[in-house]
């Protein structure tokens, strides 16, 4: 059977990510968050005061920044240059500089160039804003995860109680709504669903189902390129 690229794009806090990782399990594929990498990326620029306009300063950074994933008790973690950063990305403060980072082309380029050495043998399951449009335009499957902003803001808040990390509801909604507003206008690789991808509004999905759903599409691919 042969291993296939799926690409799972979408607004922040649609549960791209829930998706892709019980996905890959699913089909026993390698599922690499790619938001994970941005973030990353955010927390070394504030760390090391790193100027976003200041050209030179960015690709030195970048030239210093070394990302990797490493499964622990069944879950990826994300070590920038070998330290486990995976609980401090995860923090608001990191959520409020994450999209105007990623929208630096330089930025873009070096990660979407190490996305697609991740992915070049297939057998992979990558979520993020530009994965279907960008970085795999070829991907057999291509999944545009929508939801309704009351959803995902809701969702989002419970996911900051649920890791002990305080947040308040209307803040946690403006900040969607501006990562919104950055990853869809930005010129360098805007959020957008590509032509052939198909639209999942999970909404009123649980897990269980939006996972059914999916599945079964992969599936359909998989067999048609082994045909």
């Amino acid at each position: 059977m042969s291993n296939i690229t799926i690409a799972i794009d979408g607004h922040s806090s649609c549960g791209k990510s829930t998706l892709a990782k019980d996905l890959a399990r699913a089909l026993d594929y390698v599922y690499v968050d790619s938001g994970a990498m941005y973030r990353a990326v955010t927390l070394f620029f504030l760390e090391n005061e790193v100027d976003p306009i200041d050209a030179p300063a960015v690709d030195k950074a970048l030239d210093a920044i070394d990302i990797r994933f490493e499964k622990m008790d069944g879950q990826n973690h994300t070590f920038l240059n070998g330290e486990n950063v995976e609980e401090e990305i995860r923090k608001m403060y990191i959520s409020d500089y994450v999209s105007p980072v990623a929208a630096i082309p330089n930025v873009r380029r070096a990660l979407v160039q190490q996305q697609r050495d991740l992915g070049k043998d297939g057998g992979i399951v990558m979520d993020g804003r530009d994965i279907g449009t960008v970085v795999f335009p070829d991907a057999e499957l291509k999944i545009f995860l929508t939801a309704d902003l009351d959803i995902r803001t809701r969702r989002r808040f419970e996911e900051l109680m649920q890791k002990n990390i305080p947040s308040d509801l209307a803040l946690v909604k403006q900040n969607l709504l501006e990562r919104d507003h950055i990853d869809s206008t930005r010129s360098d690789s805007p959020l957008k669903k590509a032509e052939d991808a198909v639209v999942i509004d999970n909404s009123r999905l649980n897990r269980e189902d939006q996972l059914k759903k999916v599945y079964l599409l992969a599936k359909e691919r998989i067999l048609k390129t082994t045909a």
